[in-house]
């Protein structure tokens, strides 16, 4: 209930009267409330259906009735983790917007994956991949995970010579690596055995701030390193490489800002930029010199 207000705009009270209300006209209830929440009963299910052909078919009247030539309008809800979305998506929005200027973006950052049948978003970001039928998604790319640390981090307490070494180190870790270390390479599994870590937070900023003002070594996406130059990147190889998906239904893609939007971030990870995302883990001191060999033309910006 408080995520619906929060996303409609509504107070929790108004929306629980509004499901009260409907409940009353359909004659059954649509949830099933516990003091652990509240589940779609199978009436629920059914009505949420209808509620999706009802989206749908207003969709399809905008399209219709629309203007040629008219701008995309509407707003469309992106959920994302706490890495992707703030720290990879949002500072490049202004070019989606200067593309689509009428298209409001909501921004969702949740530890779990959302569910997209249910209508908790529209277009998610996941770290897992989809199976469900009703569930279109594509691959983006891998977050390759490296060990970070300040410079004066460093010069006070060394570098570790690999792996093995993190233990005589103070090591920060973010929570979502603890709850999906299933999905995590062995040398993530080593680690998490070795190390008794010295922060443990479910904030991407956090850790960043931390690692960055010498709290420890911080476990963080290769990209990290062209975000933030207060970090330095461990000569070491990457601890982890994690794939990820875009996610949406049928209905979103219909719809011309999710169709707009589920474009422009699948060009977003198919761009130069987005070296930091593919299937071969790119050291960040390498960075530069790789973009330089697979795009030679930047060897001369004036050609």
């Amino acid at each position: 209930m408080s995520a619906a207000a929060t996303r409609l705009g509504e107070s929790p009270p108004t929306i629980s009267r509004k499901i009260d209300e409907l409940e009353r006209a359909l004659g059954v209830e649509v949830f099933s409330r516990s003091t652990r929440g509240v589940t779609l009963t199978t009436a629920g299910e059914q009505v949420l259906r209808y509620v999706h052909a009802m989206a749908e078919a207003a969709a399809a009247l905008h399209r219709e009735t629309a203007v040629p030539g008219n701008d995309v309008a509407g707003t469309i809800t992106l959920g994302t983790g706490d890495g992707l979305g703030p720290y990879w998506i949002a500072p490049r929005l202004a070019q989606f917007h200067a593309e689509q200027p009428r298209v409001q973006v909501r921004l969702i950052v949740n530890d779990g994956a959302p569910d997209l049948e249910a209508g908790d978003v529209d277009v998610a970001i996941t770290f897992t991949d989809p199976r469900h039928s009703d569930v279109i998604s594509h691959k983006l790319g891998v977050q390759h995970y490296v060990g970070f640390a300040s410079k004066d981090y460093l010069a006070k307490f060394g570098k570790p010579d690999s792996l093995f070494e993190y233990h005589k180190h103070r090591c920060i870790l973010h929570t979502s690596y603890v709850n999906q270390v299933e999905h995590w390479a062995p040398r993530m599994s080593e680690l998490r055995k070795m190390v008794d870590f010295a922060f443990i937070t479910n904030s991407g900023t956090a850790i960043t701030e931390s690692c960055a003002t010498g709290g420890g070594i911080g476990i963080l996406p290769s990209y990290m390193a062209k975000l933030d130059n207060r970090l330095v990147a461990l000569e070491l190889p990457e601890i982890a490489p994690i794939r990820f998906w875009i996610a949406y239904t049928e209905r979103v893609r219909r719809l011309p800002q999710g169709k707009a939007l589920i474009d422009w971030i699948r060009r977003l990870f198919d761009s130069r930029d987005a070296i930091w995302f593919a299937d071969q883990f790119v050291h960040p001191r390498d960075h530069d010199s790789k973009v330089r060999e697979l795009y030679p033309v930047l060897k001369n910006p004036g050609a």
